[in-house]
Parts: structure tokens; C-alpha cells; sequence
């Protein structure tokens, strides 16, 4: 029975509020009873959980029985829909008990579908950082350059010139740093154009960063082609290997997630710095405030002083340096050598990422955490032989994507100043 406070609230709520709780309660409620249904035709069985090698076996897995738990589980996540849709989450437990929902029902898919079967957990979370690590790169190029009024369609561009750069001054360098660079340069570069055509010639910004994709994935082609076409030249120009892991001491020495968290490539650390740098960055220097200001009202920045088109083109420029360093990650942080086309579309979800994240460099990269973790398990799914069709697992992490962004955040409010240009009075 409501009670008159509950009654009230519902009274007071905004119809902006209003039509939020129920899209993301009709969201959670159809994945709620997805999971119960999918716990309904769970085999009876026991899921092992492995903590450790694939090929060891020991006390540190966990055996979970597949049915009880797949149940419990999904009346968990039936009953949090059911909350949300009668009455809206919101709060300090909010986000808590989203993250439970999520938990519930991902753990619920996984007993469905590896009753009796092994499920490496170490694989999971070293996949979900691997996969993770060029999203969050291009997401806080993303952030960096939308807070400064500039819509970043090019991350793909970005990241893929970067991709590219890293892989052939490796290879002809002998030195991953310099690569790494070179990634850094051509990122800046296709961002100096970004730049350039939106801010001095005012070109509408979104079809720039679709051309700008179309030019980088046609310069890198051709010149893949040309070098790929030499005798010697993929031994030549196209193999620069990929950097070692570098475990920290003490932490990498942690069950279970120390081998895999924190015995990664620099690559992967310098993600992590990247995200607390950008982050305090922006919203604790005079230079982050002149960022934030300008994408919010540049004439009322422009009041106080603050040079407008400069600041754009510096973030601009660094969102494009960071992108092109998560460009790397694809060549001489996990491959090894460069693909056509190789980056498949991760920049367009690194700014889905940007949008779920709110703008903000530390929701940005929880959102990118959430993809490279589905991007992993549909690989993990694969192996286990799951009854669901490959074309549908390779698409799930696109169409999470698409459900996450349109459901889960709802209206949200990009900076004011967004893909506005400005012309200084």
C-alpha cells in the first residue's frame, strides 16, 4: 500500500522525471524477465568460476550451482525493475543497485549458458581491460574536446591514424616509444584538422568528423597497400611486435587479480594516469574552468578574458594526442601489426561512451569499462558454444551499446556550447 509521502513524490515528480523512471523501468523489466526466463531453462549443473590458469585447476575456483542461483539471481533483478518502475531508484543506493541489477543478470546469462562447463573469470577481467583501454583513450578525447564546445566525431579517424603511425615508426624504429609517439603525432594531426575546419572555418562539425574518418581510413589503406605490396614489406614496415607486461611489485603479487590487473603493458597504465590527470585536470585548474566555461557560454568567457579560440584549438589538440596514444594500443599494445580498418567502429563507441558518461572523464571511462567487458563476454560466449548464433553475439555489444545510451541515460544535456561555432565579436 503507498503511503502518503510516496504518493506525494509521485505527485511532485517532473514529467522529465517521470518519463525517465518508466523508459529505464520498461528497460530493466524486460531484462529482468529475460534472466528469469533464462534461469527457468538453466541445465541442472554447477558453473566453475576460474580464478586461476586454464590450465590449472585448485581450491580457488568456485563452483556455483547453475539453477538455484540463476533463479535467485534473476527474482533479484525482477525485483529491482519493479522498484524502478513503481517508484524510481534514486540516491546515494542508486547506482548501487544498478550495478546489482547488472551483476544479477549477467551472472544469471552466465550459469544459463556454461552450466557444466568452465567459465574463466581471469579471462573475463584481462579481456575487459584489453578491450577497454582504446575506448577510455578515445572517450576522454571525446570529453576533452566536447567541454570545449567541439563535437568529436573523429575519434575513429584518431584513433586509427594513430593505429597506423605506431605500427610502421615502430617497426622501422626498433622502439615502441618512438611509435608511441609517432601515435601522438598523427592523432594531433587528424585533430589539427578537426580543429582547423571547425573553429577558423566554421565547417559544421559532425559532417568534418565523418569526412575526417573517411580520410583517415583512405589515407591508411592506401598506404598500407603500397608498403603491404613491397617483397619485404610486412617484415619491413609492418612488424613492430607488441610491448612486454610490466607488473608492479607487491600488487601483481595479489591472488587472483594481481596477475591480471596489475602485471599489464604501459599502454594500459598510462590509461589509468590518463584518467585521473584529465579528470583533475578539468575540475581542479584555472585552465579546466577556462575548458568547462567556454563549452558552456564562450561570449560570457570571452568577457572575462579568456581567449576562446585558443583554449578550443589546446584542447582540441590534446583530445587528439590522447586518442592516437589509444590508436597504439590496437598495433604495439596487443596485435602486433596493423589491419586495414582495424579500430571496427570502437571510436563512434568510445563516443557513446562519452554521452553514457555524461561528459564527465570518470563516467566516460565506467562507460567504456561496461563495453570492453561485453565485448568480452561475447568472446567468452563463443568459446563455451553457447546456443546463440554467432552474428548474434557479435552484434550484442554494439546493440548494448545502443540500449545503454537510449535507455539507461535518457535525456541528458551535452555542454550548452556543443558543436557551436564561435565568432569572436
Amino acid at each position: 500500500m503507498a503511503t502518503p509521502s510516496s504518493v506525494a513524490a509521485r505527485d511532485l515528480e517532473s514529467p522529465e522525471k517521470r518519463s525517465r523512471r518508466l523508459r529505464l523501468g520498461i528497460l530493466l523489466l524486460v531484462f529482468a524477465i529475460t534472466a528469469l526466463l533464462l534461469a527457468l531453462a538453466t541445465r541442472s549443473g554447477t558453473v566453475d568460476f576460474r580464478l586461476a590458469a586454464p590450465e590449472a585447476t585448485g581450491p580457488s575456483d568456485i563452483y556455483v550451482p547453475a539453477k538455484p542461483a540463476a533463479l535467485l539471481l534473476s527474482v533479484l533483478a525482477l525485483a529491482i525493475a519493479v522498484a524502478q518502475l513503481w517508484r524510481g531508484l534514486s540516491g546515494r543506493w542508486a547506482w548501487l543497485l544498478y550495478t546489482v541489477f547488472g551483476f544479477a543478470f549477467v551472472v544469471t546469462f552466465v550459469c544459463w549458458a556454461a552450466s557444466g562447463k568452465i567459465f574463466p573469470l581471469t579471462n573475463q577481467i584481462q579481456g575487459t581491460l584489453a578491450l577497454s583501454t582504446p575506448l577510455i583513450l578515445g572517450a576522454l578525447a571525446g570529453v576533452l574536446c566536447e567541454r570545449a564546445g567541439v563535437i568529436n566525431i573523429a575519434i575513429e579517424g584518431q584513433l586509427l591514424a594513430g593505429a597506423f603511425a605506431a605500427a610502421i615508426i615502430a617497426t622501422v624504429s626498433g622502439s615502441f616509444f618512438v611509435g608511441a609517439v609517432a601515435a601522438v603525432i598523427a592523432g594531433v594531426f587528424v585533430a589539427w584538422l578537426l580543429a582547423l575546419f571547425s573553429i577558423r572555418y566554421l565547417v559544421n562539425q559532425i559532417v568534418l568528423g565523418v569526412v575526417l574518418v573517411v580520410f583517415a581510413t583512405g589515407i591508411t589503406g592506401f598506404l598500407f597497400d603500397q608498403l603491404a605490396g613491397l617483397s619485404d614489406g610486412p617484415a619491413r614496415f609492418n612488424n613492430p611486435g607488441t610491448l612486454q607486461p610490466i607488473a608492479i611489485p607487491v600488487l601483481s603479487s595479489i591472488p587472483v587479480i594481481g596477475p591480471t590487473v596489475f602485471d599489464q603493458t604501459a599502454l594500459v597504465y598510462a590509461m589509468v594516469v590518463a584518467v585521473a590527470l584529465i579528470g583533475f585536470v578539468l575540475y581542479r585548474t584555472r585552465w579546466g574552468l577556462r575548458v568547462r566555461a567556454i563549452g558552456e557560454h564562450p561570449r560570457a568567457a570571452a568577457t572575462v578574458g579568456i581567449k576562446v579560440l585558443r583554449v578550443r584549438y589546446q584542447a582540441v589538440l590534446i583530445a587528439g594526442a590522447v586518442a592516437g596514444l589509444g590508436g597504439a594500443y590496437f598495433t604495439i599494445g596487443s596485435t602486433g601489426g596493423f589491419t586495414k580498418e582495424m579500430t571496427a567502429g570502437n571510436g563512434f563507441i568510445a563516443l557513446a561512451a562519452v554521452i553514457m558518461g555524461r561528459w564527465h572523464p570518470l563516467g566516460a571511462a565506467c562507460a567504456a569499462l561496461f563495453f570492453g567487458f561485453t565485448k568480452a563476454l561475447q568472446g567468452q560466449l563463443q568459446v563455451l558454444a553457447t546456443p546463440i548464433p554467432t552474428e548474434v553475439l557479435q552484434m550484442t555489444p554494439y546493440l548494448l551499446t545502443v540500449i545503454a545510451v537510449a535507455g539507461a541515460v535518457g535525456q541528458v544535456r551535452p555542454p550548452k556550447a556543443d558543436g557551436e561555432p564561435y565568432v569572436p565579436a
